[in-house]
Protein backbone atom coordinates (compact mmCIF):
# COMPACT_ATOMS: atom_id res chain seq x y z
CA UNK A 1 0.00 0.00 0.00
CA UNK A 2 2.76 2.45 0.51
CA UNK A 3 4.32 1.92 -2.19
CA UNK A 4 1.57 2.10 -4.12
CA UNK A 5 0.78 5.89 -2.27
CA UNK A 6 4.15 7.08 -2.88
CA UNK A 7 4.51 5.82 -6.98
CA UNK A 8 1.06 7.56 -7.25
CA UNK A 9 2.35 10.85 -5.75
CA UNK A 10 6.53 10.84 -7.23
CA UNK A 11 4.47 10.37 -10.68
CA UNK A 12 2.25 13.24 -9.89
CA UNK A 13 5.51 15.38 -8.87
CA UNK A 14 7.61 14.40 -11.88
CA UNK A 15 5.07 15.18 -13.93
CA UNK A 16 4.40 18.69 -12.50
CA UNK A 17 8.12 19.55 -12.35
CA UNK A 18 8.29 18.66 -16.22
CA UNK A 19 5.23 20.61 -17.28
CA UNK A 20 4.18 18.60 -20.40
CA UNK A 21 0.96 20.16 -21.99
CA UNK A 22 -1.48 17.71 -20.36
CA UNK A 23 -0.64 18.63 -17.35
CA UNK A 24 -0.75 22.26 -17.87
CA UNK A 25 -4.00 21.68 -19.63
CA UNK A 26 -5.50 20.24 -16.32
CA UNK A 27 -4.21 23.20 -13.98
CA UNK A 28 -6.19 25.52 -16.24
CA UNK A 29 -8.92 23.19 -15.87
CA UNK A 30 -8.53 23.34 -12.23
CA UNK A 31 -8.80 27.01 -12.42
CA UNK A 32 -4.93 27.12 -11.11
CA UNK A 33 -1.52 29.46 -12.90
CA UNK A 34 0.82 27.12 -14.44
CA UNK A 35 3.26 29.45 -11.72
CA UNK A 36 1.98 27.17 -9.21
CA UNK A 37 3.18 23.32 -10.88
CA UNK A 38 6.79 24.20 -9.44
CA UNK A 39 6.21 24.99 -6.07
CA UNK A 40 3.36 22.08 -5.98
CA UNK A 41 5.73 19.58 -7.37
CA UNK A 42 8.29 20.36 -4.85
CA UNK A 43 5.75 19.78 -2.20
CA UNK A 44 3.97 16.83 -3.31
CA UNK A 45 7.83 15.28 -3.88
CA UNK A 46 9.06 16.55 -0.35
CA UNK A 47 6.17 15.00 1.37
CA UNK A 48 6.55 11.54 -0.26
CA UNK A 49 10.48 11.61 0.91
CA UNK A 50 9.00 12.32 4.48
CA UNK A 51 6.71 9.58 4.27
CA UNK A 52 9.33 7.04 2.77
CA UNK A 53 11.60 7.44 5.84
CA UNK A 54 10.57 5.57 8.38
CA UNK A 55 11.18 7.86 11.45
CA UNK A 56 9.63 10.30 9.57
CA UNK A 57 6.34 8.64 8.32
CA UNK A 58 3.67 9.49 10.13
CA UNK A 59 4.65 13.23 9.70
CA UNK A 60 4.87 12.19 6.04
CA UNK A 61 1.47 10.74 6.13
CA UNK A 62 -0.04 13.87 7.83
CA UNK A 63 1.14 16.29 5.49
CA UNK A 64 0.32 14.26 2.64
CA UNK A 65 -3.18 14.07 4.17
CA UNK A 66 -3.34 18.00 4.14
CA UNK A 67 -1.88 17.84 0.66
CA UNK A 68 -4.78 15.56 -0.55
CA UNK A 69 -7.18 17.67 1.46
CA UNK A 70 -6.57 20.29 -1.05
CA UNK A 71 -6.40 18.02 -3.79
CA UNK A 72 -10.30 17.13 -2.68
CA UNK A 73 -11.07 20.84 -2.42
CA UNK A 74 -10.00 22.10 -5.74
CA UNK A 75 -11.63 19.03 -7.59
CA UNK A 76 -14.87 19.58 -5.44
CA UNK A 77 -14.91 23.28 -6.51
CA UNK A 78 -15.16 22.21 -10.54
CA UNK A 79 -17.62 19.90 -9.68
CA UNK A 80 -15.01 16.78 -10.52
CA UNK A 81 -15.33 13.93 -8.68
CA UNK A 82 -13.03 12.90 -5.40
CA UNK A 83 -13.03 9.24 -5.02
CA UNK A 84 -9.25 8.72 -6.28
CA UNK A 85 -7.91 10.96 -4.06
CA UNK A 86 -9.96 9.47 -0.92
CA UNK A 87 -8.69 6.31 -2.08
CA UNK A 88 -4.90 7.29 -2.18
CA UNK A 89 -5.31 8.71 0.82
CA UNK A 90 -6.75 5.29 2.21
CA UNK A 91 -3.77 3.89 0.89
CA UNK A 92 -1.72 6.30 2.75
CA UNK A 93 -2.82 5.72 5.90
CA UNK A 94 -3.34 2.06 5.59
CA UNK A 95 -0.12 1.43 4.31
CA UNK A 96 1.12 3.09 7.53
CA UNK A 97 -1.18 1.23 9.48
CA UNK A 98 -0.20 -2.09 8.55
CA UNK A 99 3.84 -1.09 9.22
CA UNK A 100 3.79 0.70 12.10
CA UNK A 101 3.16 -0.95 15.02
CA UNK A 102 2.94 2.46 17.61
CA UNK A 103 -0.31 3.52 14.63
CA UNK A 104 -1.74 0.18 15.54
CA UNK A 105 -1.21 0.72 19.20
CA UNK A 106 -3.08 4.33 19.15
CA UNK A 107 -5.57 2.79 16.29
CA UNK A 108 -7.03 -0.30 17.82
CA UNK A 109 -9.86 -2.53 16.16
CA UNK A 110 -11.68 -4.76 18.61
CA UNK A 111 -11.12 -8.31 18.32
CA UNK A 112 -13.68 -10.47 19.45
CA UNK A 113 -12.36 -12.83 22.22
CA UNK A 114 -12.54 -16.51 21.50
CA UNK A 115 -13.87 -17.54 24.59
CA UNK A 116 -15.71 -14.74 27.19
CA UNK A 117 -14.20 -13.94 30.30
CA UNK A 118 -14.97 -15.88 33.37
CA UNK A 119 -17.45 -14.23 36.23
CA UNK A 120 -16.21 -14.78 38.96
Amino acid sequence: MTAIAALLFAFSAVMKLMKPVPVIDGFTKLGLPERLMLPLGFLELSCTIVYLIPSTSVLGAILLTGYLGGVILTHLRVGEPVFIPVIVGVLVWGGIFLRDSRLQALVPFRREASTPPANN
